[in-house]
C-alpha cells in the first residue's frame, strides 16, 4: 500500500495535535490520535504512535500519559504556562501604546501558546471594554526600527506631530524633520518614549513614539557621547516625571514614615531616607521641576511636602497660585 504525501509529516502533525488539543484536563487517547491523523490522510498504527510519542519526549516535548477514568496523552509543561500567557495577554490588552487592532493580532498569536481549551479561558480574561488606546497604528513598527537604530548606534530623522480637536495630525517645526541620536526607550505612564540626543539643541530630549512618523535610520554615527559620557537611561527616566521637560534641581522632601514606599516606588529602592523624629523622614534627591512633579506632590495631600531649596518651593507656590487663579 502506497503511503500518502502527508506521511512524512506524521511526527510534525502529532506534535501540533498534542500542543493545540491537549492539556492536563483534556488528554487524547491513542485511538483518538490515530483518528485525528487519519483525517489528515496519515496512516498510523498503535505501536508506531507509542514510538512517536517517545521520540517527541526525547526531543524535549513534555509528553505525559494518564490512566484511570479519563486516560490519555497530553502535553504537561510548556514554554509558557497558562498563568504566564494570561499575564502577557493582559499586558498587551492594557498597554495604551498598542492600538486595539494590533492588540487583537498579538492576542491571537499568544493564544497559540496554549491549548484550544485553555484559549477559552484567555478570551474571557482579556476582552475588557473601555481601555484607552493610541490612534497611531505605526507605533508597533516604530519601536522595532528604533531598536535597530539603538543597536547599530546610528542617528535617525523623523517627523513629530500632535492631534488637533478634529483628530488630524499637526506637525511640529512646520513639518521639518528632527535629527536625533537614540539612546533608549522608556515605557512610562502607559506610553512609549524615545530618549535621544537632539542634534540641534545639543541635549538629551524625549519623544512620544506614537507621535513619531517617517522614521529614517541614517548612516551617521550616534552623537552625544562627549556631552553625556556616563548617560544612564534609568536615571533619566526617574528624573523626568511624566516625560515633561524642566530644570533639574536637588530637592529635599519631608514625609510621613508610612509614605516611604511611595518615594521608593517613584525614585527607586536606592534612595536613602533619613529619619526626622519618630513620625517623619527626609530625603534629598535630583528631580526635574515640572508640572508632573508638582502634581505628584499635590496628590499626596500633604503627607510628603517640599521643604527646599527656596527656588523649588517658590516655583511650587507659583504653580499652586496659578492653578487657583485659573478656577472660575
Amino acid at each position: 500500500m502506497s503511503k500518502s504525501a502527508n506521511q512524512k509529516t506524521k511526527l510534525l502533525h502529532l506534535c501540533r495535535m498534542l500542543l493545540r488539543q491537549t492539556d492536563e484536563e483534556h488528554p487524547l487517547t491513542v485511538p483518538q490520535i490515530i483518528e485525528g491523523l487519519a483525517r489528515l490522510d496519515i496512516k498510523a498504527e498503535r505501536k508506531s504512535i507509542y514510538d512517536d510519542l517517545e521520540a517527541l519526549r526525547q526531543f524535549g516535548l513534555d509528553v505525559q500519559s494518564r490512566k484511570g477514568k479519563f486516560p490519555g496523552w497530553f502535553v504537561g509543561n510548556r514554554d509558557f504556562e497558562l498563568p504566564e500567557v494570561k499575564l502577557l495577554m493582559d499586558a498587551v490588552q492594557s498597554s495604551r501604546f498598542i492600538t486595539q487592532k494590533k492588540s487583537d493580532a498579538l492576542i491571537r498569536k499568544l493564544e497559540g501558546l496554549a491549548s484550544l481549551h485553555q484559549a477559552g479561558q484567555l478570551q474571557r480574561q482579556v476582552y475588557v471594554s473601555g481601555r484607552i488606546k493610541v490612534m497611531n497604528e505605526s507605533i508597533y513598527y516604530n519601536v522595532d526600527k528604533l531598536h535597530c537604530a539603538i543597536a547599530g548606534q546610528k542617528a535617525i530623522t523623523f517627523k513629530y506631530f500632535d492631534y488637533d480637536i478634529a483628530r488630524q495630525k499637526v506637525f511640529r517645526q512646520e513639518g521639518r524633520r528632527y535629527m536625533t541620536s537614540p539612546y533608549g526607550l522608556i515605557w512610562n505612564s502607559e506610553n512609549y518614549y524615545l530618549v535621544a540626543f537632539d542634534h540641534t539643541h545639543r541635549e538629551m530630549r524625549h519623544y512620544r513614539v506614537d507621535k513619531m512618523t517617517e522614521i529614517v535610520i541614517t548612516s551617521l554615527d550616534r552623537e552625544g557621547q562627549d556631552q553625556y559620557p556616563a548617560f544612564q537611561l534609568a536615571e533619566y527616566g526617574q528624573k523626568h516625571f511624566g516625560m515633561y521637560r524642566g530644570p533639574e534641581m536637588r530637592v529635599t522632601l519631608r514625609g510621613r514614615r508610612d509614605k516611604a514606599s511611595l518615594v521608593w516606588d517613584r525614585f527607586g529602592q536606592d534612595v536613602i531616607l533619613v529619619p526626622d523624629g519618630e513620625e517623619h523622614f527626609t530625603v534629598t534627591l535630583p528631580v526635574v521641576i515640572s508640572p508632573q512633579f508638582f502634581g505628584w506632590l499635590l496628590g499626596l495631600d500633604g503627607s510628603v511636602t517640599l521643604v527646599g531649596p527656596k527656588a523649588a518651593v517658590s516655583a511650587y507656590r507659583r504653580r499652586l497660585a496659578a492653578t487657583l487663579n485659573a478656577v472660575p
